[in-house]
């Protein structure tokens, strides 16, 4: 499975089995690796590049304008990219490709440029975070102390959620918040259970549910433990 399907069952499972809104979270870019990198040609000056990250993530980017190309001068630039960067954090990239261009022969150096410039900018100046939500329909059986109309609003802005589930840090934990603990006016009659997913001891992202005060406490917090490590189990045997 790729990334998208793996999140898309991972949300889905968390609200069937809580009967609450699940929230997951992308992994983040920020936090992986390189684990390889593809170049196809598509034309005399175009080019697609395909990264692939160690947490599944695929970023694809078609390359005009790339200069003249050929076959062997991208076998070339492929090879070399994958020995300089293979393995390394994204952060790290750009030290690792700063002198490649010099070492491309001048004829296709324009293409080695295109191709670095697309890459850093692809991954690196990147910082956007993708939440994916399932089970917001379940929010219609509960009665709130605010309008439902206002926790749909405050679902519906990713960069509160992201702030609500907080910054991944450890696999095994959990947080748990209640009522007037979320800093959202429109969460406040709310509860949010969250947890760290992730590949050995490096967490990734987070995961988690939200519901109402009145929630099955324990029983939300063993399926959203349950269900972040077999999200992490899955990426780890990608």
């Amino acid at each position: 499975m790729d990334l998208d399907e793996i999140i898309a069952r991972t949300v889905r499972l968390l609200a069937q089995l809580t009967r609450q809104v699940a929230i997951v979270q992308y992994p983040s870019l920020t936090r992986s690796s390189v684990q390889h990198v593809e170049l196809v040609p598509l034309g005399a000056t175009r080019l697609m590049m395909v990264v692939i990250t160690n947490t599944g993530r695929v970023e694809q980017r078609v390359i005009d304008g790339a200069g003249e190309i050929s076959e062997s001068a991208v076998g070339d630039l492929r090879s070399m990219l994958n020995r300089a960067i293979a393995g390394l954090p994204l952060g790290d990239v750009p030290d690792a490709v700063d002198d490649l261009p010099a070492q491309i022969d001048p004829e296709h150096r324009p293409m080695a440029v295109s191709v670095l410039s697309v890459l850093l900018e692809s991954l690196v100046e990147r910082h956007e975070e993708k939440i994916v939500l399932a089970g917001t329909a379940n929010l219609a059986a509960v009665d709130f102390a605010a309008s439902l109309r206002d926790v749909l609003e405050a679902l519906e802005e990713s960069m509160v959620l992201i702030r609500l589930l907080g910054e991944a840090k450890d696999p095994s934990m959990l947080t748990v918040r209640i009522g007037e603990e979320n800093f959202h006016e429109g969460l406040r009659s709310t509860s949010i259970v969250s947890a760290d997913y992730g590949v050995g001891n490096q967490s990734l992202a987070k995961i988690g549910v939200v519901g109402p005060t009145r929630m099955d406490y324990p029983g939300t917090m063993g399926a959203v433990r349950a269900v972040a490590r077999y999200v992490g189990q899955i990426l780890a045997g990608q």
